[in-house]
């Protein structure tokens, strides 16, 4: 049985988690869950699942989890500081990092120190310091199974192969305002870039689909999972969200990995790897797509994704600015206090007036990710 931490188990990916450890009980125990505030939904997980500890990030939600767990052997804890002590627990197999943002850094560092395997879900910590991270994950001999949906994909495909990678396409729905014009995006709310076509999420994932920074933010840690250059990674737009990604290798030969969209497919593997169990998931039934089609990405009308491409070239902190700079804005446009054009130039000019740090520490990081959050929030 494999004992497994998930932060951030009140999320899209943490239900969604727990839903695969519910149908597999002889498998996997949830034997740690966080949250940042969602205290009711926390509690009766725990009370389901009977962890070993709770940690609600949130300080001042600590006495009403304490009082509803009371009557349990379930530890409590609270705070930031507490996500990296519960990580660390030792009889942990697997810590899912399904945090949003770059909250998910401290607590994947202090998971991989631990020697704990990592099923990432938190793309941002490998988006800001993927070059520590790596190295550090490679020094403890600890495995980053990618979670999100394309790395897995990427990830499934490479199994068995020992070629180098030629090229790999990451797809892309692309979002609720595929095929629009900057007039058009000048005018759009914030619930309409909420309404995902294919993909049931987070609010913040969600804003960064509609705006094709999450596939940025993937190019990426694409980058960073895979020891890839640049020139190696591709975005294609593909609306039916069939194929996940794709390989291309030395020779020409190609591989994709298909299924329906559905996260518990690749949280499921990355529980499992390298195995695969027996799954209730709906199948994929050709007759059902019977043309799958693609676009290239337009990244003049929506300019985060070349934004993006032009952090990864740069290196450096600059992947560390577009990311803090992005959380920023896409709460003030959740808020309704920016557009959602606004978002690009903002990212754009903080990329601009940052400093810029050529080989950064640790440190480095989460200084540059202050001074970029306070920077955005004066733009705004």
């Amino acid at each position: 049985m494999k004992h497994i931490a998930i932060l951030g188990s009140t999320g899209s990916i943490g239900t969604q988690a727990l839903d695969v450890i519910k149908a597999n009980p002889t498998l996997f125990k949830a034997a740690v869950l966080t949250a940042q505030s969602n205290v009711a939904l926390l509690v009766s997980q725990a009370l389901l699942f009977q962890p070993q500890l709770v940690v609600i990030a949130d300080e001042s939600k600590y006495q009403e989890v304490k009082q509803a767990l009371a009557h349990t052997n379930i530890e409590v804890k609270a705070g930031r500081e507490a996500l990296c002590e519960a990580v660390v627990l030792p009889h942990l197999d697997v810590v899912l990092t399904a945090l949003v943002g770059f909250a998910g850094l401290r607590p994947t560092i202090a998971a991989i120190k631990a020697k704990k395997d990592i099923a990432l879900a938190n793309k941002e910590t490998m988006v800001v310091a993927g070059d520590l991270v790596t190295a550090l994950a490679k020094e403890n001999d600890v495995k980053i199974l990618p979670v999100d949906s394309e790395h897995s994909a990427i990830f499934q495909c490479l199994v068995g192969e020992q070629a180098p990678i030629e090229k790999i396409y990451l797809t892309a729905s692309g979002g609720p305002f595929r095929g629009k014009t900057k007039a058009d995006l000048a005018q759009v709310s914030f619930k309409e870039a909420l309404k995902h076509p294919n993909w049931v999420m987070g609010a913040k994932i969600t804003i960064d689909s509609a705006s094709l920074m999450n596939k940025g933010l993937e190019v990426i840690e694409a980058k960073w999972l895979f020891n890839l250059a640049v020139e190696q990674i591709d975005v294609i737009v593909h609306p039916q969200s069939i194929i996940h990604s794709i390989v291309q290798f030395q020779d020409g030969s190609m591989k994709a990995q298909m299924g329906l969209p559905d996260m518990k497919l690749p949280i499921q593997y990355a529980f499992t790897y390298p195995d695969r169990i027996v799954s209730d998931f709906p199948r994929f039934n050709f007759m059902d797509y019977p043309s799958l089609s693609f676009e290239q990405a337009d990244i003049q009308t929506f300019r985060n994704l070349a934004l993006a491409y032009d952090a990864l070239k740069k290196g450096g902190n600059m992947s560390c600015i577009i990311n803090a700079a992005n959380e920023v804005v896409v709460a003030a446009f959740l808020k309704e206090r920016i557009g959602f054009l606004q978002m690009s130039d903002i990212i754009e000019r903080c990329m601009d007036r940052v400093s810029f740090v050529e080989n950064p520490i640790l440190e480095d990081y989460f200084e540059t990710d202050k001074q970029t959050r306070i920077f955005a929030e004066e733009l705004i």
